[in-house]
């Protein structure tokens, strides 16, 4: 029994308790008659799933007993994923329990096989949302800390990340806005040699070129007006760790020329200063600029260019992270409701599709951003699509229903395969290999006329 998952089931019938015992013989199945049993089982079993007839004594024919066993399985269990069974004409009790945070719901008569696809998903969903607490929490102690991906091609970047980290080669990260670049320029950091040393930051495009010097390279008491004390520029601050240069394609011609001085003597010089200062400092520079294009427009200069550049990382957007909108979602939530003090206990299938269907121009700040306003707005402890706040085209969201996709992409080809031969039946049965009777088949099956 112990390899088996558990599932316990909240009924008063003995008969359907047998019935249910027998039909989900493949789970450790708990059954419980009332809602002291269900707290007990709870607390012995911790099952992840739980099906609960609303209809439970000493309320048989009414779902306050119902109601109040599902809340207070997701008080003391907010995790687990509880499914209501109720009867043909108790909708709105269903609904109230969803309000309360139950995953799912379903009407009476029970299919077994029915309420056993809803069973199994809601296993796959609790263990993703376990995996993704397991990362988040393990994240907290890793080098890579704030890096939530499964996708292969992000999965690429931090193996170079890791592999690049204990050398002292300069390194250039490439990727648009909000793709964490300075997450990883500071994996870069903690994974080195200097990660006792400190890590400065800079963004070159927040700074005014005028300041922008002194900011780098720091200036002596009297150097202009208002510099009352000498300061230590960032770049003095970070010796012997990282500097960070954020958006060195933002940085002005003048200011290019003083830091390719320093990369290839390292020694500054602070602004109203005479003294040359040696300083040890790794330089990993982001930029979401084409910097080869600037240079051939004379605006970046090409031996700062290969000064910077060693080693390039290109980061890929978030719509390029196939899946990992869903997972830094999940991750976003959990944040979320620790930061904001909510129980919002899981997304809705319309959200999540919408969220993976998103273009996500502004990419994980957009996405994180998206998340702690759907935490804050959620109302019945789900987030919906209009928590979310995104707009989604009709046909944005595409099934993953294997049937439906075949169904989707066999319709788009038909359509392709006619207006490309101009409604000619022969043309488009050539087009798509396949006889003008399995075309016809076909066009009578997807309701296309030609």
């Amino acid at each position: 029994m112990s390899d088996k998952r558990k599932l316990m089931i909240v009924e008063d019938d003995v008969g359907l308790q047998r019935q249910l015992r027998w039909n989900f013989e493949d789970y450790d199945v708990h059954i419980a008659s009332n809602r002291e049993e269900a707290a007990q089982c709870l607390d012995s079993e911790n099952p992840p799933v739980v099906t609960v007839d609303l209809g439970l004594p000493p309320d048989a024919d009414g779902a306050t007993e119902g109601l109040a066993t599902v809340e207070h399985i997701l008080s003391e269990k907010p995790n687990a994923k509880v499914i209501v069974v109720t009867g043909n004409e108790e909708r709105e009790h269903a609904l109230k329990a969803i309000s309360l945070g139950a995953y799912d719901f379903y009407q009476k008569p029970i299919n077994a096989d029915i309420l056993g696809l809803i069973i199994q998903r809601a296993f796959h969903l609790y263990d993703m949302e376990e995996e993704n607490r397991r990362l988040a929490k393990s994240d907290r102690g890793s080098a890579l800390q704030g890096i939530v991906t499964a996708s292969s091609e992000m999965l690429r970047v931090c193996r170079m990340i890791e592999k690049v980290a204990p050398s002292e080669v300069s390194v250039l990260l490439l990727g648009e806005s909000g793709t964490g670049k300075e997450i990883l320029a500071r994996s870069l950091h903690d994974l080195s040699q200097r990660a006792d040393g400190p890590f400065i930051a800079i963004n070159c495009a927040a700074i005014p070129e005028n300041l922008l010097e002194s900011e780098l390279f720091g200036h002596e008491k009297g150097a202009f007006t208002g510099a009352v004390k000498q300061t230590l520029g960032k770049i003095e601050l970070a010796n012997n760790g990282t500097l960070f240069l954020d958006e060195i394609g933002d940085l002005a011609l003048p200011l290019q020329v003083k830091l390719l001085r320093f990369l290839q003597q390292r020694v500054v010089e602070r602004v109203g200063g005479r003294t040359e200062i040696p300083v040890d400092v790794r330089v990993v520079c982001a930029t979401h600029q084409d910097l080869e294009a600037q240079i051939a427009d004379g605006r970046f200069r090409e031996d700062l260019f290969y000064r910077l550049t060693e080693l390039v990382i290109k980061i890929p957007p978030l719509r390029e992270r196939h899946g990992d909108a869903v997972l830094l979602a999940r991750h976003f939530l959990t944040k979320f409701n620790e930061e904001q003090n909510r129980k919002v206990q899981n997304i809705s299938d319309s959200a999540l599709r919408a969220l993976d269907a998103h273009q996500w121009p502004g990419n994980v700040r957009e996405l994180e951003n998206r998340m702690k306003r759907a935490v804050v707005m959620a109302e019945n402890n789900r987030i919906e699509i209009e928590d979310l706040d995104l707009e989604v085209a009709e046909g944005d969201c595409e099934p993953l229903n294997l049937k439906k996709v075949r169904e989707i992409a066999e319709m788009r080809a038909l359509q392709r395969a006619l207006s490309q031969a101009n409604g000619n039946i022969s043309q488009a049965a050539k087009l798509l290999g396949v006889s003008r009777p399995t075309l016809y088949d076909l066009l009578k099956q997807h309701e296309v006329k030609v």
